[in-house]
């Protein structure tokens, strides 16, 4: 048997399905297939999945099961059997790709063990689509799930050497505090970009400084909330530089060539200027 799902789509297989972020119409054929033809939809909210199906006018064969953080555990050996037994069983989140801060892991990595298929049918996230739109530096960057609800400051503090740009989800509730925060540990100069009720009516994507959005967000917020947090500027140190600066002099090129050169090659330097002079105090010692 073949279908859009794939060749085996009558084989006992977990899938994996991204849905909407907010348009129905986002969803791909695929997922609309699986809804309709999966033996078992395990979702993290039964009630939002069976709307979501009602808008693709879709109607499930299968049984609607909850699977949620809390029963997370208790369902995976279930699932499992299901999967083994031949059936398909669907895992859909609330919206987004599964197991990205939402449930799903404990039953892939228990798939992955008992040598049981895993497929993905891939579509909308909210981490990759708050990356594109944010206008930060996407060729790295690393995603930290939801803000802690406690430890936030030492959270935060690790962001200021990390270097790639982060992305995160925080509550609607603790964004005003949690931007604050970011401004003591960060400074008030680093970038950010909030992206609220992605791909949905009222979406706004408010870039700035953490000190204009901490600013911004003290009134209140709503919605869904990914944060885009720009990666920390390196800073060199002066010292190394300088000695960097020494062995293109010892090789014989000018002092102004080489400090050019050296700055070029090492973000975070200080001007020309700063580094020259350095250079010239270090020859008095």
């Amino acid at each position: 048997m073949t279908s859009a799902l794939g060749p085996l789509a009558d084989a006992g297989r977990l899938l994996l399905a991204a849905t909407p972020l907010g348009q129905p119409g986002d969803a791909s054929a695929r997922l609309i297939e699986a809804l309709g033809t999966a033996d078992v939809i395990a979702a993290e909210d039964t009630r939002r999945v069976r709307a979501l199906a009602a808008s693709l006018d879709v109607r499930p064969v299968g049984r609607v099961v909850s699977f949620f953080d809390q029963n997370e555990a208790s369902r995976v050996a279930g699932l499992v059997e299901s999967i083994a037994a031949g059936e398909t069983v669907l895992v859909v989140s609330d919206a987004g790709m599964p197991l990205i801060s939402d449930p799903g892991y404990r039953l892939v990595a228990a798939c992955a063990e008992a040598g049981l298929p895993v497929s993905c049918l891939p579509g909308p996230s909210a981490v990759t689509t708050a990356l594109a739109v944010s206008g930060l530096a996407s060729d790295r960057f690393c995603f930290e799930g939801f803000a802690p609800r406690k430890g936030r400051a030492a959270w935060l503090a690790g962001f200021a050497t990390e270097r790639r740009t982060s992305v995160f989800f925080e509550s609607p509730r603790r964004l005003a505090e949690t931007l604050a925060e970011a401004v003591t540990a960060l400074g008030p100069d680093r970038r950010a970009v909030v992206c609220r009720e992605l791909t949905k009516t009222h979406e706004e994507i408010r870039r700035g400084t953490l000190a204009e959005l901490a600013e911004w967000a003290a009134d209140g917020v709503l919605g869904e909330i990914t944060v885009v947090l720009a990666g920390a500027t390196p800073v060199a140190d002066i010292d190394s530089l300088v000695a960097l600066v020494q062995e293109l002099v010892d090789d014989g090129a000018r002092v102004k060539d080489a400090c050019a050169q050296v700055i070029a090659e090492n973000p975070g330097s200080p001007s020309r200027r700063e580094l020259y002079d350095a250079v010239l105090k270090s020859r008095e010692t």
